[in-house]
């Protein structure tokens, strides 16, 4: 396991997400993205909670934003590197902003994700 601060971490969630393609970014208005230290279930990186933009209908308005939460222990745990962190950080970043495309986990992991 790697150590990296909760801010150097932080920047790093922050970087992931800027890397999202403008064209992506625009449609992630109504998300709030959390960094948190421990899970609620063992060895979850990221988790997605909220409507995906696909199943949002007509009623969808006046709702708390979708939430995602990175897990910065599980993720050290699983890196040896700060590179490695620097790599998970933003794979997991990328698959739970894909949850909120509507991306399901069976798609994602046909694309390598």
């Amino acid at each position: 396991m790697v150590d990296v601060s909760r801010e150097r971490f932080e920047e790093l969630v922050a970087d992931a997400l800027d890397g999202i393609p403008e064209g992506l970014g625009k449609y992630m208005d109504n998300v709030a993205v959390f960094v948190e230290e421990v899970p609620p279930e063992p060895n979850l990186l990221g988790l997605y909670q909220g409507v995906p933009l696909t199943a949002r209908g007509i009623s969808y308005s006046a709702t708390m934003p979708d939430r995602i939460s990175i897990y910065r222990r599980t993720i050290l745990t699983v890196s040896r590197t700060e590179d490695e962190v620097v790599e998970q950080v933003r794979r997991t970043v990328i698959h739970e902003v894909a949850h909120h495309f509507g991306i399901s986990d069976p798609r994602l992991r046909e694309l390598g994700w």
